[in-house]
Protein backbone atom coordinates (compact mmCIF):
# COMPACT_ATOMS: atom_id res chain seq x y z
CA UNK A 1 0.00 0.00 0.00
CA UNK A 2 2.82 2.29 0.44
CA UNK A 3 4.26 1.47 -2.81
CA UNK A 4 1.44 2.16 -4.04
CA UNK A 5 0.88 5.86 -2.50
CA UNK A 6 4.86 6.51 -3.52
CA UNK A 7 4.04 5.86 -7.02
CA UNK A 8 1.14 7.96 -7.14
CA UNK A 9 2.93 11.11 -5.52
CA UNK A 10 5.75 10.68 -8.20
CA UNK A 11 3.54 10.46 -10.81
CA UNK A 12 1.18 13.03 -9.60
CA UNK A 13 4.25 15.41 -7.91
CA UNK A 14 4.90 16.59 -12.12
CA UNK A 15 1.30 17.75 -12.82
CA UNK A 16 1.10 19.38 -9.04
CA UNK A 17 4.43 21.32 -10.17
CA UNK A 18 3.22 22.38 -13.98
CA UNK A 19 -0.08 23.52 -12.11
CA UNK A 20 1.20 25.71 -9.50
CA UNK A 21 3.37 27.04 -12.54
CA UNK A 22 0.37 27.75 -14.82
CA UNK A 23 -1.10 29.86 -11.82
CA UNK A 24 1.96 32.49 -11.90
CA UNK A 25 1.72 32.69 -15.91
CA UNK A 26 0.68 35.35 -17.95
CA UNK A 27 0.48 36.84 -21.33
CA UNK A 28 -0.44 40.48 -21.47
CA UNK A 29 -3.81 40.38 -21.54
CA UNK A 30 -4.08 37.92 -19.01
CA UNK A 31 -2.09 40.27 -17.00
CA UNK A 32 -4.03 43.24 -17.50
CA UNK A 33 -7.29 41.35 -16.83
CA UNK A 34 -6.02 40.11 -13.51
CA UNK A 35 -4.99 43.60 -11.98
CA UNK A 36 -8.54 44.80 -13.00
CA UNK A 37 -9.93 42.26 -10.40
CA UNK A 38 -6.93 42.71 -8.21
CA UNK A 39 -5.06 45.72 -8.70
CA UNK A 40 -5.33 48.07 -5.14
CA UNK A 41 -6.82 51.00 -6.97
CA UNK A 42 -9.33 48.97 -9.18
CA UNK A 43 -10.56 47.18 -5.88
CA UNK A 44 -10.91 50.87 -4.58
CA UNK A 45 -12.52 51.95 -7.36
CA UNK A 46 -15.37 49.59 -6.84
CA UNK A 47 -16.17 50.22 -3.42
CA UNK A 48 -16.55 53.80 -4.42
CA UNK A 49 -18.92 52.45 -6.78
CA UNK A 50 -20.75 50.47 -4.29
CA UNK A 51 -20.38 53.49 -1.77
CA UNK A 52 -22.16 55.81 -4.39
CA UNK A 53 -24.99 53.57 -5.17
CA UNK A 54 -25.65 53.35 -1.49
CA UNK A 55 -25.54 57.20 -0.89
CA UNK A 56 -27.96 57.29 -4.16
CA UNK A 57 -30.53 55.42 -1.90
CA UNK A 58 -29.87 57.05 1.45
CA UNK A 59 -30.76 60.33 -0.40
CA UNK A 60 -33.99 58.96 -1.78
CA UNK A 61 -35.08 57.38 1.51
CA UNK A 62 -34.91 60.67 3.08
CA UNK A 63 -37.77 62.25 0.88
CA UNK A 64 -39.82 58.48 1.84
CA UNK A 65 -41.56 58.02 4.90
CA UNK A 66 -39.94 58.05 8.40
CA UNK A 67 -41.08 56.17 11.56
CA UNK A 68 -39.39 56.95 14.57
CA UNK A 69 -40.31 55.60 18.45
CA UNK A 70 -39.15 57.59 21.78
CA UNK A 71 -40.19 56.27 25.15
CA UNK A 72 -39.48 59.03 27.98
CA UNK A 73 -39.61 57.89 31.65
CA UNK A 74 -39.19 60.52 34.86
CA UNK A 75 -38.67 60.01 38.07
CA UNK A 76 -39.61 63.06 40.26
CA UNK A 77 -37.40 62.67 43.35
CA UNK A 78 -38.86 65.67 44.76
CA UNK A 79 -42.15 66.90 43.46
CA UNK A 80 -43.24 70.24 42.86
CA UNK A 81 -45.80 71.49 45.44
CA UNK A 82 -48.54 73.91 44.59
CA UNK A 83 -50.07 76.41 46.51
CA UNK A 84 -53.92 76.54 45.96
CA UNK A 85 -56.11 79.04 47.88
CA UNK A 86 -57.92 77.23 51.25
CA UNK A 87 -61.32 77.85 50.39
CA UNK A 88 -61.32 75.10 48.03
CA UNK A 89 -60.34 72.94 51.07
CA UNK A 90 -63.10 74.82 53.52
CA UNK A 91 -60.35 76.79 55.47
CA UNK A 92 -60.10 81.06 56.04
CA UNK A 93 -60.65 83.04 52.96
CA UNK A 94 -56.46 84.12 52.61
CA UNK A 95 -54.69 80.91 53.54
CA UNK A 96 -53.21 78.62 50.96
CA UNK A 97 -52.81 74.75 50.81
CA UNK A 98 -50.31 72.79 49.56
CA UNK A 99 -51.03 70.60 46.63
CA UNK A 100 -49.03 68.07 45.13
CA UNK A 101 -50.58 67.13 41.62
CA UNK A 102 -49.97 63.91 40.16
CA UNK A 103 -47.36 60.58 40.69
CA UNK A 104 -44.06 60.76 41.11
CA UNK A 105 -43.15 58.42 38.23
CA UNK A 106 -44.00 58.44 34.83
CA UNK A 107 -43.40 57.22 31.26
CA UNK A 108 -44.36 58.64 27.66
CA UNK A 109 -44.43 56.19 24.85
CA UNK A 110 -44.83 57.49 21.19
CA UNK A 111 -44.58 56.36 17.86
CA UNK A 112 -44.19 59.19 15.18
CA UNK A 113 -45.04 58.72 11.27
CA UNK A 114 -43.40 61.89 9.26
CA UNK A 115 -43.77 62.56 5.47
CA UNK A 116 -42.01 64.84 2.96
CA UNK A 117 -44.85 66.21 0.76
CA UNK A 118 -42.70 69.11 -1.26
CA UNK A 119 -38.67 70.09 -0.97
CA UNK A 120 -37.45 71.73 -4.19
CA UNK A 121 -33.83 70.73 -2.28
CA UNK A 122 -34.79 66.87 -2.35
CA UNK A 123 -35.61 66.83 -5.67
CA UNK A 124 -32.49 68.54 -6.89
CA UNK A 125 -30.92 65.70 -4.29
CA UNK A 126 -32.34 63.00 -6.42
CA UNK A 127 -30.69 64.10 -9.79
CA UNK A 128 -27.07 65.08 -8.00
CA UNK A 129 -27.02 61.57 -6.65
CA UNK A 130 -27.46 59.79 -10.55
CA UNK A 131 -25.44 62.62 -11.08
CA UNK A 132 -22.74 61.20 -8.70
CA UNK A 133 -23.63 57.65 -9.64
CA UNK A 134 -22.58 58.32 -13.02
CA UNK A 135 -19.21 59.72 -11.89
CA UNK A 136 -17.83 57.21 -9.98
CA UNK A 137 -18.86 54.95 -12.87
CA UNK A 138 -16.62 56.78 -15.14
CA UNK A 139 -14.02 57.44 -12.25
CA UNK A 140 -13.90 53.20 -12.12
CA UNK A 141 -13.49 53.45 -15.89
CA UNK A 142 -10.64 55.92 -15.79
CA UNK A 143 -8.92 53.90 -13.16
CA UNK A 144 -9.25 50.78 -15.02
CA UNK A 145 -7.91 52.11 -17.94
CA UNK A 146 -5.36 53.64 -16.08
CA UNK A 147 -4.30 50.51 -14.28
CA UNK A 148 -4.44 48.89 -17.90
CA UNK A 149 -1.86 51.19 -19.10
CA UNK A 150 0.46 50.51 -15.78
CA UNK A 151 0.62 47.00 -16.47
CA UNK A 152 1.19 46.76 -20.27
CA UNK A 153 3.79 49.69 -19.09
CA UNK A 154 5.74 47.66 -16.27
CA UNK A 155 4.93 44.01 -18.66
CA UNK A 156 7.20 45.88 -21.48
CA UNK A 157 9.87 47.08 -18.82
CA UNK A 158 10.18 43.41 -17.38
CA UNK A 159 10.45 41.83 -21.61
CA UNK A 160 12.82 44.54 -21.76
CA UNK A 161 14.99 44.07 -18.80
CA UNK A 162 15.16 40.00 -19.74
CA UNK A 163 16.01 40.85 -23.32
CA UNK A 164 18.74 43.44 -21.96
CA UNK A 165 20.08 40.27 -19.75
CA UNK A 166 20.13 37.62 -22.38
CA UNK A 167 21.74 40.00 -24.57
CA UNK A 168 24.56 41.29 -22.35
CA UNK A 169 25.33 38.00 -21.46
CA UNK A 170 25.44 37.06 -24.88
CA UNK A 171 27.73 40.39 -25.73
CA UNK A 172 29.85 39.56 -22.05
CA UNK A 173 30.49 35.60 -23.95
CA UNK A 174 31.77 37.14 -27.03
CA UNK A 175 33.63 39.46 -25.29
CA UNK A 176 35.49 36.92 -23.50
CA UNK A 177 36.47 34.73 -26.14
CA UNK A 178 38.10 37.92 -27.92
CA UNK A 179 40.18 38.59 -24.78
CA UNK A 180 41.09 34.90 -24.08
CA UNK A 181 42.49 34.82 -27.79
CA UNK A 182 44.04 38.58 -27.91
CA UNK A 183 45.88 37.26 -24.44
CA UNK A 184 47.40 34.12 -26.56
CA UNK A 185 48.64 36.43 -29.27
CA UNK A 186 49.53 38.98 -26.86
CA UNK A 187 51.47 36.27 -24.85
CA UNK A 188 53.23 34.76 -27.57
CA UNK A 189 54.60 38.09 -28.60
CA UNK A 190 52.08 38.26 -31.80
CA UNK A 191 50.28 41.41 -30.57
CA UNK A 192 50.07 44.37 -28.71
CA UNK A 193 48.53 45.29 -25.27
CA UNK A 194 46.79 48.05 -26.22
CA UNK A 195 44.15 45.90 -27.52
CA UNK A 196 43.76 43.84 -24.47
CA UNK A 197 43.71 46.46 -22.88
CA UNK A 198 40.99 47.75 -24.77
CA UNK A 199 39.09 44.64 -24.88
CA UNK A 200 39.16 44.85 -20.90
CA UNK A 201 37.56 48.25 -21.09
CA UNK A 202 34.96 47.18 -22.98
CA UNK A 203 34.10 43.81 -21.46
CA UNK A 204 34.26 45.77 -18.04
CA UNK A 205 31.80 47.99 -19.29
CA UNK A 206 29.12 44.93 -20.66
CA UNK A 207 29.71 43.37 -16.99
CA UNK A 208 28.35 46.49 -15.01
CA UNK A 209 25.50 46.66 -17.82
CA UNK A 210 24.51 42.98 -17.29
CA UNK A 211 24.66 43.47 -13.34
CA UNK A 212 22.42 46.18 -13.55
CA UNK A 213 20.25 44.80 -16.07
CA UNK A 214 20.05 41.78 -13.46
CA UNK A 215 18.85 43.99 -11.08
CA UNK A 216 16.31 45.79 -13.12
CA UNK A 217 15.02 42.27 -13.94
CA UNK A 218 14.05 42.18 -10.35
CA UNK A 219 12.88 45.27 -9.73
CA UNK A 220 10.91 45.41 -13.05
CA UNK A 221 9.17 41.79 -11.74
CA UNK A 222 8.20 43.19 -8.73
CA UNK A 223 7.02 46.33 -9.90
CA UNK A 224 4.51 44.31 -12.12
CA UNK A 225 3.43 42.33 -9.60
CA UNK A 226 2.47 45.14 -7.30
CA UNK A 227 0.85 46.68 -10.80
CA UNK A 228 -1.37 43.43 -10.42
CA UNK A 229 -2.18 43.08 -7.10
CA UNK A 230 0.20 40.03 -6.54
CA UNK A 231 3.10 40.06 -3.66
CA UNK A 232 5.83 41.93 -5.19
CA UNK A 233 7.91 38.53 -4.55
CA UNK A 234 5.45 36.17 -6.28
CA UNK A 235 6.87 34.00 -8.87
CA UNK A 236 5.06 35.74 -12.00
CA UNK A 237 6.21 34.12 -15.63
CA UNK A 238 5.56 36.35 -18.38
CA UNK A 239 4.72 33.80 -21.45
CA UNK A 240 5.33 36.57 -24.47
CA UNK A 241 8.72 37.59 -25.65
CA UNK A 242 9.22 40.98 -26.41
CA UNK A 243 9.33 40.69 -30.24
CA UNK A 244 6.47 38.59 -30.16
CA UNK A 245 4.34 41.16 -28.11
CA UNK A 246 5.34 43.80 -30.59
CA UNK A 247 4.33 42.47 -33.47
CA UNK A 248 0.93 42.22 -32.14
CA UNK A 249 0.72 45.34 -31.06
CA UNK A 250 1.38 46.81 -34.52
CA UNK A 251 -2.01 47.48 -36.06
CA UNK A 252 -2.32 50.72 -38.55
CA UNK A 253 -6.05 49.57 -38.94
CA UNK A 254 -6.07 51.58 -35.23
CA UNK A 255 -5.23 54.84 -36.99
CA UNK A 256 -8.83 54.91 -39.15
CA UNK A 257 -10.87 54.10 -36.05
CA UNK A 258 -14.01 56.08 -35.92
CA UNK A 259 -13.50 58.59 -33.05
CA UNK A 260 -16.48 59.44 -30.77
CA UNK A 261 -16.06 62.51 -27.77
CA UNK A 262 -18.20 61.42 -25.89
CA UNK A 263 -16.64 57.98 -25.63
CA UNK A 264 -13.09 59.51 -23.79
CA UNK A 265 -13.16 58.97 -20.41
CA UNK A 266 -11.68 62.27 -19.72
CA UNK A 267 -14.73 63.96 -21.61
CA UNK A 268 -16.98 61.77 -19.42
CA UNK A 269 -15.49 63.10 -16.18
CA UNK A 270 -15.56 66.52 -17.48
CA UNK A 271 -19.11 66.45 -18.37
CA UNK A 272 -20.23 64.70 -14.67
CA UNK A 273 -18.64 67.94 -13.32
CA UNK A 274 -20.85 69.99 -15.57
CA UNK A 275 -23.92 68.40 -14.09
CA UNK A 276 -22.68 68.62 -10.85
CA UNK A 277 -22.39 72.40 -11.43
CA UNK A 278 -25.80 72.65 -13.04
CA UNK A 279 -27.17 70.83 -10.37
CA UNK A 280 -26.22 73.09 -7.42
CA UNK A 281 -27.36 76.30 -9.73
CA UNK A 282 -31.07 74.20 -9.49
CA UNK A 283 -30.01 73.58 -5.94
CA UNK A 284 -29.28 77.18 -5.13
CA UNK A 285 -32.84 78.13 -6.76
CA UNK A 286 -34.32 75.59 -4.66
CA UNK A 287 -34.06 77.27 -1.34
CA UNK A 288 -36.20 80.34 -2.47
CA UNK A 289 -39.38 77.49 -2.36
CA UNK A 290 -41.60 76.80 0.38
CA UNK A 291 -41.15 73.82 2.36
CA UNK A 292 -44.30 71.57 3.26
CA UNK A 293 -43.82 68.44 5.92
CA UNK A 294 -46.80 66.25 7.84
CA UNK A 295 -46.19 64.21 11.04
CA UNK A 296 -49.03 62.00 12.55
CA UNK A 297 -47.90 60.27 15.73
CA UNK A 298 -49.75 58.43 18.30
CA UNK A 299 -48.43 57.21 22.08
CA UNK A 300 -49.82 56.19 25.40
CA UNK A 301 -48.97 58.41 28.91
CA UNK A 302 -48.95 56.11 32.68
CA UNK A 303 -48.41 57.41 35.52
CA UNK A 304 -47.48 55.12 39.20
CA UNK A 305 -46.06 55.84 42.65
CA UNK A 306 -43.27 53.15 41.81
CA UNK A 307 -42.39 51.89 38.56
CA UNK A 308 -44.68 49.45 37.75
CA UNK A 309 -44.96 50.19 33.83
CA UNK A 310 -44.11 47.10 32.68
CA UNK A 311 -46.42 45.13 34.92
CA UNK A 312 -49.84 43.75 33.11
CA UNK A 313 -52.93 45.49 33.83
CA UNK A 314 -51.47 49.19 33.95
CA UNK A 315 -53.36 51.70 32.71
CA UNK A 316 -52.61 53.60 29.84
CA UNK A 317 -53.98 56.84 28.32
CA UNK A 318 -53.71 57.25 24.32
CA UNK A 319 -53.09 60.35 22.58
CA UNK A 320 -52.68 61.34 19.02
CA UNK A 321 -51.33 64.40 16.63
CA UNK A 322 -51.44 65.52 13.06
CA UNK A 323 -50.10 67.96 12.35
CA UNK A 324 -48.45 70.11 8.91
CA UNK A 325 -45.57 71.78 9.24
CA UNK A 326 -45.19 74.62 5.94
CA UNK A 327 -42.25 76.63 6.12
CA UNK A 328 -41.78 79.84 3.60
CA UNK A 329 -38.70 81.81 3.20
CA UNK A 330 -39.10 85.36 2.73
CA UNK A 331 -36.58 87.47 3.43
CA UNK A 332 -32.61 86.59 3.66
CA UNK A 333 -30.93 90.00 3.05
CA UNK A 334 -29.99 88.54 -0.45
CA UNK A 335 -27.97 85.99 0.79
CA UNK A 336 -29.63 83.60 -1.51
CA UNK A 337 -29.58 85.52 -4.28
CA UNK A 338 -25.67 85.67 -3.77
CA UNK A 339 -25.68 82.11 -3.79
CA UNK A 340 -27.42 81.45 -6.71
CA UNK A 341 -25.36 84.45 -8.69
CA UNK A 342 -21.92 82.46 -7.23
CA UNK A 343 -23.51 78.69 -8.06
CA UNK A 344 -24.61 80.47 -12.21
CA UNK A 345 -20.71 81.46 -12.16
CA UNK A 346 -19.37 77.83 -11.40
CA UNK A 347 -21.47 76.00 -14.04
CA UNK A 348 -20.38 78.54 -16.34
CA UNK A 349 -16.90 78.22 -15.90
CA UNK A 350 -17.38 74.36 -15.88
CA UNK A 351 -18.90 74.70 -19.47
CA UNK A 352 -15.96 76.46 -20.44
CA UNK A 353 -13.86 73.96 -19.11
CA UNK A 354 -15.71 71.64 -20.78
CA UNK A 355 -14.97 73.04 -24.26
CA UNK A 356 -11.15 73.51 -23.48
CA UNK A 357 -11.46 69.51 -22.50
CA UNK A 358 -12.63 68.70 -26.01
CA UNK A 359 -10.01 70.38 -28.27
CA UNK A 360 -7.61 68.90 -25.47
CA UNK A 361 -8.36 65.92 -26.07
CA UNK A 362 -8.67 66.54 -30.10
CA UNK A 363 -4.56 67.63 -29.74
CA UNK A 364 -4.22 64.76 -27.87
CA UNK A 365 -6.09 62.36 -30.12
CA UNK A 366 -3.36 63.75 -32.66
CA UNK A 367 -0.28 63.56 -30.90
CA UNK A 368 -1.19 59.56 -30.01
CA UNK A 369 -1.71 58.95 -33.66
CA UNK A 370 2.01 60.70 -34.46
CA UNK A 371 3.52 59.27 -31.78
CA UNK A 372 2.20 55.88 -32.55
CA UNK A 373 3.00 56.36 -36.29
CA UNK A 374 6.69 57.35 -35.20
CA UNK A 375 7.06 54.17 -32.74
CA UNK A 376 6.20 52.04 -35.92
CA UNK A 377 9.02 53.89 -38.10
CA UNK A 378 11.37 53.83 -35.53
CA UNK A 379 10.99 50.21 -34.67
CA UNK A 380 11.18 49.39 -38.43
CA UNK A 381 14.60 51.56 -38.52
CA UNK A 382 15.95 50.10 -35.59
CA UNK A 383 15.64 46.60 -37.13
CA UNK A 384 17.50 47.63 -40.13
CA UNK A 385 19.92 49.42 -38.33
CA UNK A 386 20.32 46.22 -35.84
CA UNK A 387 21.09 43.94 -38.90
CA UNK A 388 23.87 46.71 -40.33
CA UNK A 389 25.26 47.31 -36.78
CA UNK A 390 25.64 43.17 -36.52
CA UNK A 391 26.85 43.26 -39.62
CA UNK A 392 29.43 45.64 -39.03
CA UNK A 393 30.89 44.34 -35.67
CA UNK A 394 31.06 41.05 -37.31
CA UNK A 395 32.98 41.84 -40.71
CA UNK A 396 35.76 43.81 -37.54
CA UNK A 397 35.53 40.41 -35.95
CA UNK A 398 36.77 38.87 -38.98
CA UNK A 399 39.50 41.98 -39.60
CA UNK A 400 40.81 42.10 -36.53
CA UNK A 401 41.43 38.21 -36.29
CA UNK A 402 43.23 38.41 -39.73
CA UNK A 403 45.10 41.72 -38.53
CA UNK A 404 43.58 43.87 -40.56
CA UNK A 405 41.32 45.99 -37.77
CA UNK A 406 42.87 47.68 -34.68
CA UNK A 407 41.29 47.18 -31.45
CA UNK A 408 40.20 50.41 -31.45
CA UNK A 409 37.82 49.98 -34.43
CA UNK A 410 36.87 46.39 -33.40
CA UNK A 411 35.72 48.69 -29.83
CA UNK A 412 33.87 51.26 -31.95
CA UNK A 413 31.96 48.41 -34.18
CA UNK A 414 31.03 46.67 -31.20
CA UNK A 415 29.75 50.02 -29.11
CA UNK A 416 28.02 50.83 -31.86
CA UNK A 417 25.96 47.44 -31.93
CA UNK A 418 25.37 47.88 -28.08
CA UNK A 419 23.64 51.13 -28.91
CA UNK A 420 21.73 49.94 -31.39
CA UNK A 421 20.30 46.34 -29.59
CA UNK A 422 19.52 48.72 -26.71
CA UNK A 423 17.74 51.24 -29.36
CA UNK A 424 16.00 48.37 -30.84
CA UNK A 425 14.95 46.71 -27.42
CA UNK A 426 13.58 50.22 -26.78
CA UNK A 427 11.33 50.86 -30.45
CA UNK A 428 9.93 47.50 -29.30
CA UNK A 429 8.53 48.89 -25.47
CA UNK A 430 7.66 52.30 -27.36
CA UNK A 431 5.49 51.04 -29.85
CA UNK A 432 3.45 48.68 -27.51
CA UNK A 433 3.63 51.73 -24.67
CA UNK A 434 1.97 53.83 -27.78
CA UNK A 435 -0.52 51.48 -29.33
CA UNK A 436 -2.17 51.53 -25.41
CA UNK A 437 -1.09 55.38 -25.04
CA UNK A 438 -3.80 55.53 -28.67
CA UNK A 439 -6.11 52.97 -27.60
CA UNK A 440 -6.95 54.65 -24.04
CA UNK A 441 -7.66 58.45 -26.28
CA UNK A 442 -9.88 56.38 -28.46
CA UNK A 443 -11.42 54.00 -25.39
CA UNK A 444 -10.98 51.08 -26.63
Amino acid sequence: MQKINLVLIVLLLPWSILSQDSDHSYNLEEAVGYALEHNYSAINASRDLVDAQKQKWETIATGLPQISGTVNYQNQLKQQVVQLPGEIAGGDPGTFVEVVFGQPQQMIATGTLRQQIFDGSYIVGVQATKAFLDFSKNNKEKTDLEVRKAVVEAYGNVLLAQESVSILEKNKETLDKNLFETEKVFENGLGDEESVDQLKITLSSIENQLKNALRLEKITLQMLNLMMGLSIDSPTVLTEDLDMLTKKQIAPSLLDTNFVMENNIDYKLVYNLNEQRELELKLAKSRALPTLNAFINYGGQSFGDDFSFLRSGQQWFGFSTFGVDLNVPIFSSLGRSASTQRAKIAFEKAKTQLTETQEQIRLQLESAKSDYILAIEEYGTSKENLALAERIEGKNQIKYTEGLATSFELRQAQTQLYATQQEYLQSMVNVINRKTALEIVLNQ
